[in-house]
């Protein structure tokens, strides 16, 4: 990784570029990652590069909702685990999930990688090679997943996701929490708790959540979940993306 230095306005979003690219380069990251990620850091300069207490009560609606599953899974991709593997290595255990690699550009090498990746970081039983299930609907690479991971799961979470997968998984009947810095995506607006955070805020901040609310009993948790309006909390983070830009000039 090149020297940036610490004093460079820009220099946590560049250390962040210098991440993916360098993961690209291990072959964890697909070519179009890095596409996906300049989208998702222009939101993030539209948000104010901070959690938003949108975000922050969207984290404590979504570590309700996983401390109440049963089959929780964490599905990650390229990106999400050159951003933040030992986040998620730690969310897992938290909430006795596990955690699948699944992949739109899917080869066996590089499901390989990251899952060997997320064991160099602490992570046990990382599925997604043995993909032996289909998500209906779906015809790319994507619908390929474990019979014990996502396609048996209750609640899932799938931080930076494809759209179309997000509806898929909700046919099946599936809670789904997402982290997407875009309020406007198909994935933000389909699923059930969406996130609006940059991952590496993110998962942390749903790490806090969940250690915050762990003793709480089930009847308060599920109170935290069914009083959830995604689409209300979306309308806030639009506000206050225009309120942000407001204050620019």
């Amino acid at each position: 990784m090149s020297t940036i230095p610490r004093d460079h306005p820009r220099y946590f979003s560049l250390v962040i570029r210098e991440k993916i690219t360098e993961a690209m380069k291990k072959g964890l990251v697909h070519e179009t990652g890095l596409i996906a990620h300049g989208r998702g850091e222009a939101y993030d300069y539209l948000i104010g590069e901070k959690t938003t207490e949108a975000a922050d009560k969207a984290a404590e609606a979504a570590a309700a909702m996983l401390l109440l599953a049963e089959k929780p899974v964490i599905s990650l991709n390229g990106n999400s685990v050159a951003l933040a593997s030992k986040e998620c290595v730690e969310l897992a255990k938290n909430i006795q999930a596990k955690i699948e690699i699944n992949l739109f550009h899917r080869t066996v090498q590089r499901v390989k990688l990251l899952v060997k990746e997320m064991e160099k970081q602490g992570a046990e039983d990382v599925l997604g090679l043995n993909a032996d299930k289909y998500i209906p609907g779906l015809k790319h690479d994507r619908a390929l997943c474990e019979k014990n991971g996502i396609f048996s799961s209750d609640v899932i979470l799938v931080p930076l996701e494809d759209g179309d997968r997000c509806q898929a998984l909700k046919k099946m009947g599936k809670k789904v929490i997402t982290i997407d810095l875009n309020p406007v995506s198909r994935t933000a607006k389909n699923a059930d708790i969406t996130i609006v955070d940059n991952i590496i805020r993110a998962v942390p901040n749903l790490n806090k959540w969940v250690k915050i609310m762990h003793g709480r009993d089930k009847k308060s948790l599920k109170e935290k979940v069914a009083s959830w309006d995604n689409h209300k909390m979306l309308n806030e983070v639009l506000y206050s993306i225009s309120k942000n830009l407001k204050s620019q000039f």
